[in-house]
């Protein structure tokens, strides 16, 4: 008599798709931005010309003097601080003889991305000292010198005034440069060189980068966190992030060091600033766009701690606060009122309808809570429905974590930011982390996190299958305590193959393309399959938090009246399982199956592989009341069924 392999029985699941456990909120997963990796400048942001306004601090950073067929001259950078601060350089181009090109050349963003049949849109702002027949020949130029665009510009004004011209590109390149050439005899003074492509995200002209902005609409995000990250404390507070400096005229928006230009030795990048083109306005208007739940973050009075530490004093901290409220003026005031008729004059008498606002990024100690405490009665007595994001620190435990858990719920805090950068198994081990959490204290932002394949900060670090599969495994445990945690996101969002400062990162693009790495489509699936409420998914009357390498949560989804079943099977054995549903019909019916998996943990998504670990959807038939299926090793498996 043949006796089954018990490792090839079914394992037994009940859902008791009936019994509510706990409401999923719609911000359940986000969105962290923050300008790393060149993920705004040279990035989601579509301007081509780096330091197009001559304000890094080499302030012909990017641009190289050039010369053909005899042209002669000189390139001058002017001062005019006491006039323009905000924008306080220009240069002048003297052309000493009628002859040949004088001029200068662009090299972008560790290159310029140049699309065939793509029209591209030219603007300078310019002025002629005297008058001249001086004319500007702008030219993109291949890798290999080709031209493969052009079109010309005639400054005719003594005074500043802003030209613009379109022309088409005739080859595809995605390491072009710009070329601005002066033709005949005397002086032209330039600012704010641009080049965009037309096509941007909903075509808005000098807007941002449609790929990337597609596919982060792609993940139906429930919030879009902005602007960071450690970019919003600064490395010291006179380059911390102020976003009344981030909107408006664009040529008013005061450049500044990027914070990440040179944190890390072995990826050091001097020429990463921040132009502010994507600014708060932007960020609200893509949180819109993407149907993302706004949630700004704002410096609370303290650089960076890793960094200078730099304090301001309490007695001094009326303008930081005084930022955060008219912040949520201008989101969500009446054209009445000063900010929010600035909104409106922006192009949005709509409001942004700011619902939630972190005060300080990743601050501890008792410093931070000082200045959280007059931050948060000032919000409160003036906006008491504006919910408070408050920082726990950069650990998920330690001495620093403990002290502020405390202090928070002791003041009933709103909701409490943990951040978790851990080794995949880290991940596998704590999805109950909270199980056991007070049901009724702050709700939990798990605002960043990810699975570090080697150490945290690692340029090593990999956006292996390895990591998005634990990560996978400790999402079921955000969902299934969504009474407990209410928003999560993984970070950061964006990486430029030529230009990054930290990995992993969830979506990597160069000059022209870009692809979701595995990790990208593990929150994809959960974002697009979260539901309404979670419901028990049992096996022997135990949450599967680890059993047998699985790990699983249900929802259900009251809106389109389906279950949903979300099952991480993370190690080397096939899991044949069976699960037992009360709630549906009797009868046949055809369930839908996503399947994201690979053979090979340590696989990743490339520009020559982008979808090698992506997700493939199928159909399963269903009889009755039982769902049989077999998930494979290292899966993760999202199956959506009709209830009743």
């Amino acid at each position: 008599m043949l006796v089954a392999n018990a490792q090839t029985q079914p394992k037994v699941y009940t859902i008791a798709s009936g019994q509510v456990k706990a409401h999923i909120e719609p911000t359940m997963y986000g969105i962290f931005f923050e300008d790393i990796n060149l993920a705004a400048d040279g990035g989601v942001y579509a301007e081509l010309v780096k330091n197009r306004s001559f304000e890094f601090d080499s302030h012909l950073a990017g641009w190289q003097q050039q010369q053909k067929a005899g042209g002669k001259g000189g390139i001058e950078v002017v001062d005019r601080t006491n006039e323009r601060p905000e924008n306080a350089h220009t240069i002048k181009i003297d052309v000493s003889d009628n002859a040949g090109y004088f001029g200068l050349s662009n090299e972008g963003f560790r290159g310029m991305g140049i699309k065939k049949g793509e029209t591209y849109s030219f603007s300078v702002t310019a002025r002629k000292p005297v008058a001249n027949a001086v004319s500007l020949l702008v030219e993109l130029h291949s890798a290999k010198g080709l031209v493969i665009g052009t079109a010309i510009i005639t400054p005719t004004s003594t005074d500043w005034k802003k030209y613009n011209v379109k022309f088409v590109a005739t080859a595809t390149e995605d390491k072009a440069s710009l070329y601005v050439w002066l033709k005949g005899k005397g002086a032209v003074e330039l600012d704010m060189i641009s080049l965009f492509p037309q096509h941007t995200w909903k075509n808005r002209p000098a807007g941002l980068r449609a790929d990337l902005v597609q596919k982060l609409a792609d993940m139906k995000p429930g919030f879009l966190r902005f602007p960071g990250g450690c970019i919003v404390e600064g490395r010291d507070l006179a380059n911390r992030y102020q976003w009344k400096k981030s909107i408006g005229d664009i040529d008013k928006r005061e450049n500044l060091i990027n914070r990440w230009n040179m944190e890390f030795k072995h990826r050091p990048a001097p020429d990463y600033y921040q132009t502010f083109g994507l600014g708060f306005m932007e960020y609200f208007m893509t949180a819109e766009d993407i149907g993302a739940t706004p949630l700004p973050i704002l410096n609370c009075g303290m650089a960076c701690q890793y960094n200078t530490g730099q304090l301001v004093p309490l007695d001094q901290l009326d303008p930081y606060v005084q930022d955060a409220l008219d912040l949520i003026e201008f989101a969500n005031g009446g054209p009445d009122t000063k900010w929010g008729k600035l909104r409106a004059d922006l192009g949005h008498p709509k409001p942004f309808n700011l619902k939630v606002l972190g005060v300080g990024n990743e601050q501890w100690g008792e410093q931070y809570i000082a200045r959280w405490k007059i931050f948060t009665k000032a919000i409160k007595d003036k906006y008491p429905y504006v919910k408070i994001v408050s920082s726990v620190g950069p650990s998920p435990n330690g001495e620093e974590f403990t002290r502020l858990d405390k202090f928070f719920r002791a003041e009933h805090a709103d909701i409490l930011d943990e951040h978790y950068y851990q080794a995949p198994k880290w991940f596998l081990d704590n999805a109950t982390r909270y199980d056991n959490y007070d049901r009724k204290g702050p709700k939990i932002f798990a605002g960043e996190y990810a699975a570090q394949s080697v150490a945290i900060a690692s340029p090593d670090n990999k956006n292996n299958w390895d990591c998005a599969l634990a990560e996978a495994a400790f999402m079921t445990g955000l969902e299934r305590n969504a009474d407990v945690v209410s928003m999560a996101s993984y970070a950061p969002l964006f990486a430029h193959v030529d230009g990054w400062q930290w990995t992993p990162d969830l979506i990597w693009f160069d000059n022209l393309r870009s692809y979701g790495t595995p990790n990208y489509y593990v929150q994809q699936l959960f974002s697009l399959n979260k539901g309404t409420d979670v419901v028990p998914l049992l096996k022997d009357g135990e949450m599967v938090t680890g059993q047998d390498g699985c790990y699983a949560t249900a929802s259900i989804d009251k809106s389109t009246k389906e279950l949903i079943i979300k099952f991480v099977n993370s190690g080397a054995t096939a899991q044949p399982v069976v699960f037992k549903i009360d709630g549906v019909s009797a009868g046949k019916k055809t369930a839908v199956v996503t399947t994201l998996r690979s053979a090979d943990k340590a696989a990743v998504n490339s520009f020559k592989a982008p979808k090698l670990v992506s997700p493939v959807a199928s159909t399963l038939l269903v009889n009755g009341k039982t769902v049989k299926v077999t998930v494979e090793p290292y899966t993760f498996k999202v199956i959506r069924l009709k209830l009743n």
